[in-house]
């Protein structure tokens, strides 16, 4: 079981993915995860491109880097930031886990819109 501030996740098996989830559900984080997809950005960047505090922005990074989704290194004067791809491998992987539940509902989906759209036809 993985504690993280207000938020208890069970997980079997070897996936520890209670940070990644809890670091995700905050829609600032996810916002800057997004900023960080293409390419390395400064705190003061982030801050200015998010229209928040540098302190504020910092504190979303520590979360994001406990959970392993983002690497912060000091560049002279400067802290660049970039995500971090072993924190997102282990989520594709955990979530690989539950695909042929969602797969085989998208299967149905199919069928049913494609029952729909030969009931319409005939009509």
């Amino acid at each position: 079981m993985t504690y993280f501030p207000f938020v208890v996740i069970s997980t079997k098996g070897n996936y520890d993915i209670g940070p990644v989830f809890a670091a995700l559900a905050d829609p600032t984080r996810r916002r800057i995860v997004e900023t960080l997809h293409d390419h390395e950005v400064t705190v003061g960047a982030l801050a200015d491109e998010l229209h928040l505090s540098a302190p504020t922005v910092s504190k979303h990074l520590t979360v994001l880097e406990r959970a392993g989704l983002v690497f912060r290194q000091r560049d002279a004067q400067r802290r660049v930031c970039r995500l971090e791809p072993t924190g997102f491998a282990s989520l594709a992987e955990w979530s690989r886990r539950y695909e042929r539940f969602w797969a085989g509902n998208l299967e149905g989906l199919d069928d049913y819109l494609a029952e729909l759209e030969t009931d319409e036809a005939a009509r």
